[in-house]
């Protein structure tokens, strides 16, 4: 019986894999006394297609340093996201992340992810399906990335306001 329980909890953990994407990699300078020393610089948005995504940056003196120091980075900022049924947000909104600004609109079922950029990677491994947004501003992939995710953590579902209001769900047309 305890090795049916290892197992159990094995494909437990296997069911939460987070997927990873690199949103780009560019190669930075720095002057120092003996010249110019390279490193690169990863964008990395990590997600596990049920709500849970994160966006992480880091830099090393090798790519694959940078992609792995930006999936740790992206683990340690991960936010939930409440999704409704049809795999859509449950309302609009907009975020800010620097100079760009990212707008949300929830879509019907079949749309599909009508985004660009970075935004687009950010929802995809966020888990939504239907969902219409615009990159205004700058075109910034980071700026992008964090606009997104900014907008996510403002999402608020119909028992989250019932309760900030402590009133019953049923109340909330009235």
């Amino acid at each position: 019986m305890a090795k049916e329980r290892r197992k159990g909890q094995r494909t437990r953990e296997k069911e939460i894999t987070f997927q990873e994407r690199v949103i780009q990699i560019r190669r930075v300078s720095k002057v120092v006394k003996g010249g110019k020393k390279l490193s690169f610089r990863a964008i990395v948005v990590i997600g596990n297609e049920r709500g849970q995504v994160g966006v992480g940056v880091g830099k090393a003196s090798d790519v694959i340093g940078a992609v792995r120091k930006g999936v740790a980075d992206g683990k340690k900022h991960l936010i939930d996201i409440p999704l409704t049924k049809s795999n859509s947000i449950p309302h609009p909104i907009n975020g800010v992340g620097g100079g760009a600004k990212v707008m949300m609109r929830p879509a019907a079922p079949g749309t599909g992810v009508i985004a660009g950029g970075a935004v687009r990677t950010v929802l995809e491994l966020a888990g939504v399906r239907n969902i219409l947004a615009k990159q205004l501003g700058s075109n910034n992939p980071l700026n992008n990335a964090r606009a997104a995710i900014n907008a996510l953590t403002t999402l608020r579902t119909f028992s989250d306001v019932a309760q900030e209001r402590g009133i019953p769900i049923e109340n909330l047309y009235a």
